[in-house]
């Protein structure tokens, strides 16, 4: 077994998981699997033994272990309630617990019963829904968890950042592997692009096969574990296609940054002949489209985001757009080849800005369009991203959107080519690459 001290840091989770310890809410880390959950509670757990708490105080539990596999609700309890210390507080990690039963009530229980701090992984957002809601409102605080970021890519891969003088006098980064080697940044954010940041790809190497038989066991255990066999445990009958359900989740991941409608997924499915398997007829209801789609936005695979009407201050209605949680999970369902790289690079921004604490949405103003409206707090950030800023048509189309926009908020385009510019009356032209690594 690894423990933390093997492992990679993830401080971002980290630092935000011991900021809760020892308070009443159990602490829920939540993503799509392979993402690091189960790597963080083991950091959590190096974190706790290094700060004085016995081996004893914890119970870890992986659900997934076929040691626990045939445990119920109450023989659940009594796994834990064995280990408990009297009158010492105590520590417990139940890693997809979303597999019992009757869990709910179980660590509620737990919560009730004994001095305890009670940390939980799942890989679908089943687990935050109304049935867990209705034992532990309140009473639970929510740590989401995304793959890789770009800096974190870096880091897991061995490589490392380091700047110095350029011939023109300013200052340029490259990059060093472990090995010595140099590469230009693009030439490794080029790498992230393509590979994603599963964490796992570390372990296997940036090698296509080896990346592609990863990937595709990911995609495997979630399509399986946290779709169709959720519907199994759920006692619904909606997800019963394994081919329908391909089929939208490659539709979903060649139309990233699209603007789609539910309804329209159907009907283009039919129209495009990618239905005709023999046995269906024409195209699936909006209905049953909705509860695939509803699906992968439940188990992390895919992240909805909507309209914001920038002048009149209210979300539309109107169609949203996708995003795929991992952009090397989409190179292995469509090829690694370069494809639609702006909507990739919006991807790749879309996710950042989440990890950075933002609220995202995207952004109307008369009838243009802002890629997204960052949110937090008293912060509020609009950006665009293109691939260039060097043209003068591009540059036009990119800016005017900003230019409308009546408040004094910061407004960026990040792309991969910023131009000569570093800013174009007050709206800020900033490299792509440099953006994501500022960020960590």
């Amino acid at each position: 077994m690894i423990d933390g001290s093997q492992l990679k840091r993830r401080d971002l989770y980290l630092d935000k998981i011991i900021a809760f310890r020892d308070t009443e809410p159990v602490k829920v880390v939540t993503g799509i699997r392979r993402c690091g959950k189960s790597s963080l509670l083991k950091l959590m757990v190096a974190h706790l033994r290094e700060t004085g708490v016995t081996a004893p105080q914890i119970v870890e539990m992986n659900f997934e272990s076929h040691a626990f596999q045939k445990l119920t609700a109450d023989t659940f309890y009594d796994y834990v309630k064995q280990r408990v210390l009297q009158g010492q507080r105590m520590y417990f990690f139940f890693d997809e617990v979303q597999r019992i039963a009757g869990w709910e009530e179980t660590v509620n229980s737990f919560r009730v019963d004994f001095d305890c701090d009670i940390y939980i992984t799942g890989s679908n957002a089943w687990l935050l829904s109304s049935e867990y809601a209705t034992y532990l409102a309140g009473r639970c605080v929510e740590i989401k968890m995304l793959p890789l970021s770009f800096g974190e890519f870096l880091y897991f891969h061995d490589f490392e950042v380091r700047e110095g003088k350029s011939a023109l006098g300013g200052m340029r980064k490259q990059v060093f592997d472990k090995n010595g080697e140099r590469y230009e940044p693009r030439e490794v954010f080029e790498a992230y692009m393509r590979f994603g940041g599963m964490p796992g790809i570390a372990d296997v190497g940036l090698n296509q096969e080896r990346a592609l038989t990863l990937l595709d066991g990911i995609y495997s255990t979630v399509v399986i574990r946290d779709i169709l066999e959720r519907e199994k445990r759920r006692g619904q009958k909606q997800i019963t296609d394994p081919a329908l359900l391909r089929k939208i989740i490659l539709f979903l991941a060649d139309n990233i940054g699209s603007s789609i409608s539910v309804s329209s997924i159907g009907r283009t499915l039919a129209n495009e002949g990618l239905l005709e398997d023999g046995r269906r007829k024409g195209a699936p209801s909006a209905h049953t489209v909705q509860a695939y789609v509803d699906a992968l936005l439940e188990s992390y695979f895919f992240y909805e985001i909507k309209r914001f009407d920038i002048k009149g201050r209210e979300y539309l209605r109107t169609l949203g757009k996708f995003y795929i949680v991992d952009i090397g999970l989409r190179s292995y369902l469509l090829g690694f080849r370069n494809r639609d790289s702006g909507h990739a690079l919006e991807n790749v921004v879309y996710f950042e800005l989440l990890r950075r604490g933002y609220d995202v949405a995207i952004g109307k103003v008369d009838n243009a369009e802002v890629d997204f409206i960052a949110t937090k707090a008293d912060d509020k950030l609009y950006v665009q991203v293109t691939e260039s800023m060097a043209s003068e048509t591009v540059r036009n189309r990119e800016l005017a959107p900003l230019q409308k926009i009546p408040d004094n908020y910061e407004k960026i385009v990040l792309s991969l080519d910023s131009g000569l510019d570093a800013s174009y009356e007050g709206i800020k032209s900033i490299g792509l690459i440099d953006w994501l690594l500022a960020g960590g």
